[in-house]
């Protein structure tokens, strides 16, 4: 028997946060491995291949920003880019790089436990394989960990069946089929304006209704590039300092301090402006004042009224449950149309549940449908989810899921008490946004914290006394008197698929991007306050 081979650091996942976690801890020198359970680069844009999926940030925001190589070479074809394009370009940033002789492909990671008197971790796979590291970075990704809904006999289908976010790498064709599509989150309501095309029957099955807004995508021609390529500077600067990385951020004034004409004018704009703007660059109290957002929640319901010509289909779209923007926006394209075609039907599962999945297809409390192949837009076991799918055991051997049983604690997102050289990207209480402005923020400063720790000779890094509880208080803190968080969604940790997780708690960083880095960098100035180094 020989032992496990051994590595400076161990990456889980080879999404975005995972690629440039390599190239970084190449750049300072450390061995590394990347564990991915897929079968190429990508993390999302890898998993995600279902039809209509896209960014909704703008292409030329969301991109890595690090290497001025990549940037003078990658061409985007639109303003937000569909998934082969998205996919495409990850691949050909791994070959710029070189980065996958250092990834293991097909290595699902199952278990990861910290020996103490080893002073690293013990990583296995799926397939049975052991690694070593003194240190272990999850790019696990916060939507990565897909769920089905709790709905008998989902075996008992005899028909094709998909989930969105592991669907097959070969074509699925609609053509002249009868399509059952369950949920109208961010990843139904894109299959769904697909689907409609060419599908001979689509039934949408919608437990909740959410509320959308144009995305108005359109091609980026060559000319346009080369200005979008000149332009670069000033957008990643301009990302750097929005609330969200986005190039979008709220309008300091309040929705009562202008008058209603000019609050219409000022709304129908941002609804015919493409991108998030109307979600991200509204009024600065719009998710924390109620009536502030009432009266925008009225005017998109006005707008979704005057696109689905049935009434009573309009008012089951439009929710009753939250505000605007108390939830993710999906971005969409003519998806409220979609309601208005002979070959769609909307049922609405609040009125007749799905009983169960039939050999046949679905039966409601009301009657069966028929279907030839169902599509689970039923969404994540969010940001904890991916997390818990590892059993990641720290000193002591206690589980991470257990520490983290009443909601998670971190120290800045990155750190957490007990489990010692373990660094998470893009994890719990973080700041996320526009998520890959935030990945290459978070992988530099773990990045500059492994530089420091690997030229002192540290070997164990790990939250230090009252650290964690500090920013998780910090971090709830944030969270008061926003909309948001009085609901039930992924950014709260509700999973009505999930036992257990159907109590609201604080899954992110509530405050602005800026105060976020700020943060982090005062406590790097500071010799790295609150983190034990030995």
């Amino acid at each position: 028997m020989t032992e496990p081979a051994r590595y400076d650091a161990i990456v889980i996942g080879a999404g975005i946060s995972g690629m440039y976690q390599l190239h970084k801890l190449r750049a300072l020198g450390l061995s590394a491995l990347v564990l991915e359970a897929g079968t190429g680069v990508g993390g999302t844009w890898y998993w995600n291949r279902y039809p209509g999926a896209r960014f909704d940030s703008e292409s030329w925001s969301y991109g890595y920003s690090f290497s001025q190589e990549i940037l003078d070479e990658w061409d985007w074809t639109e303003h937000f880019s569909p998934q082969p394009d998205t996919l495409r370009y990850l691949d050909f940033v791994a070959d710029k790089l070189d980065l996958r002789r250092d990834i293991r492909f097909r290595s699902r990671a199952t278990a990861a436990h910290w020996s103490e008197t080893a002073r690293e971790w013990r990583v296995a796979t799926e397939d049975g394989a052991t690694f070593r590291a003194r240190f272990l970075v999850t790019a696990v990704g916060p939507l990565s960990a897909p769920t089905l809904p709790d709905i008998p006999g989902i075996g008992d289908f005899r028909g094709q069946s998909c989930h969105t976010a592991r669907w097959p790498h070969e074509p699925v064709d609609f053509t002249g089929k009868r399509v059952a599509v369950i949920g109208t989150g961010a990843t139904g309501v894109q299959t769904i304006q697909e689907v409609a095309k060419t599908a001979g029957r689509l039934t949408v099955f919608q437990r909740t209704p959410n509320w959308c807004a144009p995305l108005l995508n359109r091609k980026i021609d060559r000319d346009e590039m080369a200005r979008i390529r000149a332009d670069y500077p000033a957008i990643f600067s301009r990302c750097q300092e929005t609330f969200a990385c986005f190039i979008h951020t709220p309008d300091p004034r309040g929705t009562f301090e202008v008058s209603s004409k000019e609050r219409e004018a000022f709304w129908e704009r941002l609804y015919n402006e493409p991108g998030f703007g109307i979600w991200q660059g509204n009024f600065r109290d719009m998710l924390t004042d109620r009536a502030a957002n009432a009266l925008i929640s009225e005017f998109v319901a006005r707008k979704i009224r005057a696109r689905v010509k049935d009434p009573a289909v309009a008012e089951k779209l439009i929710p009753k449950n939250h505000g605007f923007g108390t939830r993710r926006v999906p971005l969409e394209t003519r998806y409220y149309e979609v309601y208005n075609q002979d070959n769609v039907e909307l049922v609405d599962l609040t009125e007749t549940p799905i009983e169960r999945i039939t050999a046949e297809g679905l039966r409601t409390s009301a009657r069966a449908f028929e279907a030839d192949i169902i599509v689970y837009a039923t969404g994540f076991d969010a940001v904890t989810g991916s997390f818990d799918r590892i059993d990641i055991r720290g000193t002591e051997q206690r589980s991470l899921r257990d520490r983290w049983a009443g909601g998670p604690e971190t120290f800045l997102g990155v750190l957490v008490d007990a489990f010692p050289n373990l660094l998470m990207l893009i994890g719990p209480h973080m700041a996320l946004g526009n998520i890959p402005r935030s990945i290459e923020y978070n992988v530099e400063w773990v990045s500059d914290l492994l530089g420091y720790a690997a030229t002192r000779g540290i070997t164990r890094i790990e939250a230090g006394d009252g650290a964690v509880a500090e920013w998780t208080a910090h971090v709830r803190s944030l969270g008061q008197g926003l909309l948001s968080n009085e609901i039930d969604s992924w950014m709260t940790g509700v999973n009505r698929n999930v036992a257990g997780k159907n109590v609201r708690i604080i899954n992110r960083y509530s405050g602005s991007a800026p105060a976020y880095r700020a943060r982090c960098e005062a406590v790097a100035a500071a010799g790295y306050e609150g983190v034990r180094l030995e």
